[in-house]
Formats: C-alpha cells, structure tokens, sequence
C-alpha cells in the first residue's frame, strides 16, 4: 500500500468490532454514513462488518464496499469456508476488497473447537490458501495471540504467510498485555519467522487494563506497520485502541514517533460526534483528544497562562482535530448565512434542504433560549441525522409534578400516522411519561439505561437523554434533546422503539442470526 517505511495503515473497525459493544448497534444508513466519513477522513481500511452474521450485516458491508471511493474495504470471516465465501461475495464490489480470516489460537481458544495443535495448523492452511484463491488481499490474525505460546505462534504466522496472507494482525484480544511486551513480541515475530519482512505486521488491542494505545504504539516502534483502532475507543468491555489518540500522538510527538499516516485530523471531532450520536455511547468529558474537556481550563493558574500563552498548557491546538477556536454564540436574530457558517466551522456541510430545515428548528430553539453555543447546535445537528422510520412520534405533552404523588402525564402519540391520548400516572413525570407510552404501544422491552446530559450550562440548557431498551436479546439505542428534560426523556424512549420496531421487522423475516460474540478479535 506504501513504500514509506515510516508509514503507518490506520485500520478502522468502529463498523465491526465497535459495534460489537452491548447497545452500540448501528442501522444501515447510519453505518454507510460512518464509512463514508471514514473514507474522507483518510482511513486506510474501513472493516465494515461481519458479512455472515446477518444479511444486514452482508448488506452493509456490501453497499459500504460500492459506495466507497479511496480504502480498502474489509470484512471479517471465521477459518472457514462458508464464511470467508460470503464475506467475499460483500467485499468483491469494492475497488480495493480485503478478507480478514481469523482464528483463536491461545491454548484457552484451541479448546472452543477442540482443535490440536497440528489440526488447527491444517485449518489456517485451507483457509487462508481458500481466501488468496479469492482476493489478493487477505489478512489472518492469531485470536488472543498474546497468550498464544511463542513457538506455536511463530508456526501459523509462518503457515499463514506460506498460504498467501498479506497482513498478520497479532490481536490483543483481552487486553491482557503491556507496552515493553507488545513490542517485544511484535519485534521477536519480525525476526523469527521466516517471510515476516515481505508481509506487514499489525496490532489489534483491547483497553481492558487501559493500555491499548500505548501497547499500539509500543508495536508500531517495534516495526509493527498497521494499528487496528475505532472512533473514541468504541469497543467490546473497556473498548479497542482509540483512533483518535493514536494518530494524535504520532503527530504531537512526531519527535520521539517518526510516523505518518494518512489521516485529516481536522475532521476528527466531526466523526466523534457522530460516532457516539448514532452508537448511544456519549463521550467521557475528560476523554484524551475528543472529550469535551480536553480542550477545557477552568484552574486560575491554568487559565492565566493560556491568555499569556496557549502552548502552555495545550499540547496541541483544537484547530487540529476539527475543534472551533472559538465559541460565537448564535441567536434568533441570526440568518441563514451565519448558520451556515457556524455549522461548516463544527463540520457540516449542508444543502439547502438540510439549511432550511435545520434553520427551523433552530429559530425554534433560539426562541426558548437566549444564546444558542456550538454544543447547542451540536445536538440539533443529531436531530436531524438519519432515522429509522418513524411510527412513533410524540405530539403533545404536558407532565403534572411536584411534592404531592402521584406524577401524571398527558401524552398524544402519533402512531402510524393516527393519533393517540392517554393520561398515565408514574413515580416521577419521566416515569409517568413512559409508562403513557407504553399503554399506547404495548411492549416487553425492559429500560437498561437511562441518561441525561446537560449540553450547556444554564437553567435553560438543553438536555441530551439517551434511552437503552433490551426486548429478547435485541438491544436498541435512542437518543434526543430539548430545553425539557422529559420532553427530551420522552423523544429518545419513543425513538429507541422505532429502532425496535425495525429490529422486529428483520428478525420476522426469518432473517439468521450468529451472535457476534463468535468474532471477539
């Protein structure tokens, strides 16, 4: 892919393996609209899903692999071959397909299938021989190759590379290793196995003990040519390496880590945003890079010496990473044009349609509060994201609270485009709200999170509520925001059945399911 010895692949799965965290579930525009933010960013290699997981998935991945225009687009196939065939059948409509065949190989994982050494050997010798056969572009990777004894290690690479694969990926499948030993065994790989310097080596860690982008790194100084990594370090348990934290640090400290890669830094924020809009997972405050703090000074000392100097206590500008310098407040009396201009110095880019709607809700919510921030405009923008269907839609409500029980609600919900009213009573307006809701579209989906965040500060700061449901395993996000919090409360639990209901729909259609937890890389 590059002649440059310090060029380093950014392989993103935040479409696979973040997806793969509880909740994170994604639709399928909202994963074509990822991609493709992906793709302008610079990504090298989007791994866009699981191909045999679902047709969903298979769709998914195959539409991500047409509409893409610049990386290698990935899919993620066991070591056989019913999965690696399907996953060929997405990927082949790409300029640039890859397969990824994976197989566990620690003595913990042998046991799953109750494969022999040598019987596992044989395996990663059809299947990977059966992918090259396919696309000239395959990667295997040794699941939790970290616990993986040396010497066998060293064995399957070697089969591996014999067989035709162009990428080794030594996965750090449960986080279990540390920075000295990430590089040692990247670099004892290296000079042990025989065609490891034709191939490119690369590095998939877990965060579970925190230390997943220094174990990258550590890799990548050890001659590792390929970090595997999600947007905001989505991820399984504790999370993947984080895109966001790799690629900054190879460019702040460019000093120490004499590597480049192919990424536009500027549109980070942009896609970080979007990432945790349309997973429900909202990004930690004091999270390295993206967080809304990381750019934030409130200690007297610390904001004396930003006026006198920015570099003083910033290691980095926000300009870098896509954030405004600045944070101009907007109001009712604002046009069109400075709208515009707002929205394109935050990343988005709208037509004219998009501007004239967003422009609508805007001059709504401007008349509800005074100053209208760049967070403010930020939660309008995932309003007007991509949704699924609505047959749910909240019309009107009006909450009774107070000292004095029970709370009460009046809800008119619009269902199918018929509208519906009920008075429901709850512990509190949130609950009274929900349980309308629910007397309206009867379910069984039980409430697993429930989450409020304040955009601004102010009394009349928006709220941003995230809603978790979980009905027969399924699990759906929704997420919306308003000046009322239960307002609010009552958007993202209706938009959370939506995506259930759409779920329902593809299950009906005796659509086949395998878990994902199948594929933990």
């Amino acid at each position: 892919m590059t002649n440059d010895k310090n060029r380093v692949l950014i392989f993103d799965t935040t479409l696979r393996d973040g997806e793969q965290s509880p909740g994170a579930t994604m639709t399928h525009d909202e994963k074509l609209e990822i991609a493709q933010l992906l793709d302008e960013m610079g990504v090298d290699i989007i791994e866009a899903g699981f191909p045999i997981a679902s047709e969903g998935d298979f769709e998914a991945v195959r539409d991500i692999a047409e509409v893409t225009q610049n990386a290698v687009i990935c899919g993620l196939a066991r070591a056989n071959f019913k999965d690696i065939d399907r996953c060929w059948e997405a990927v082949r409509y790409s300029e640039r397909p890859r397969i990824h065949t994976f197989i566990g190989t620690s003595p913990l994982h042998r046991a799953i299938p109750d494969l022999s050494m040598d019987e596992m050997a044989d395996r990663i010798h059809e299947t990977v021989t059966h992918a090259r056969n396919l696309c000239d572009n395959v990667q295997w990777s040794p699941m939790d190759a970290t616990r993986t004894e040396f010497d066998y290690l060293c064995r399957v690479i070697e089969i591996a590379i014999k067989a035709g694969a162009t990428t080794i990926n030594i996965p750090d499948t449960v986080g279990y290793t540390a920075p000295r030993e990430s590089a040692d065994l990247i670099r004892r790989l290296i000079e042990t196995v025989p065609g490891a310097d034709e191939i490119i080596f690369a590095t998939h860690c877990h965060n579970d003990l925190g230390m997943a982008t220094a174990n990258s790194l550590a890799a990548v100084e050890a001659g590792a040519r390929q970090i595997e990594c999600t947007i905001n370090g989505l991820g399984e348990r504790a999370g993947n390496t984080a895109l966001e934290e790799v690629v900054m640090a190879m460019k702040v400290r460019h000093d120490i880590m004499p590597y480049t890669t192919g990424v536009d830094t500027k549109k980070i924020m942009n896609i970080s945003r979007r990432v945790a809009d349309v997973s429900g997972f909202q990004v930690q405050f004091n999270k390295a890079v993206v967080g809304k703090n990381a750019f934030a000074h409130e200690s007297g000392i610390h904001q004396d010496g930003m006026l006198k100097n920015p570099q003083n206590f910033e290691i980095m500008r926000p300009e870098d990473v896509g954030l405004s310098a600045t944070n101009l407040v907007m109001g009712k009396h604002s046009g069109r044009a400075a709208l515009r201009a707002k929205l394109h110095d935050l990343g988005y880019d709208l037509g004219d349609n998009q501007l004239k709607d967003v422009f609508v809700r805007f001059k709504a919510l401007a008349d509800r509060k005074k100053e209208v921030y760049d967070d403010d405009l930020i939660a309008l923008m995932r309003e007007a994201g991509p949704e699924t269907d609505d047959h749910l839609r909240v019309k009107f409500l009006r909450v009774i609270c107070g000292t004095e029980a029970p709370q009460s609600a009046d809800l008119t919900l619009t269902m199918d485009g018929k509208d519906h009213q009920v008075t429901a009573t709850g512990d509190g307006p949130v609950d009274a709200t929900f349980n309308a809701v629910k007397q309206i579209f009867p379910h069984n989906a039980h409430l697993k999170l429930y989450q409020v965040h304040a955009v601004t500060g102010g009394t009349d700061a928006q709220a941003t509520v995230t809603v978790r449901l979980e009905e027969d395993g399924r699990i759906v996000t929704g997420q919306a925001s308003d000046t009322d919090t239960v307002v609010a409360s009552a958007k993202a639990y209706v938009a959370a059945l939506n995506r259930l209901i759409v779920r329902r729909q593809k299950v009906g259609s005796d659509e086949k399911e395998i878990s994902y937890r199948d594929a933990v890389n």
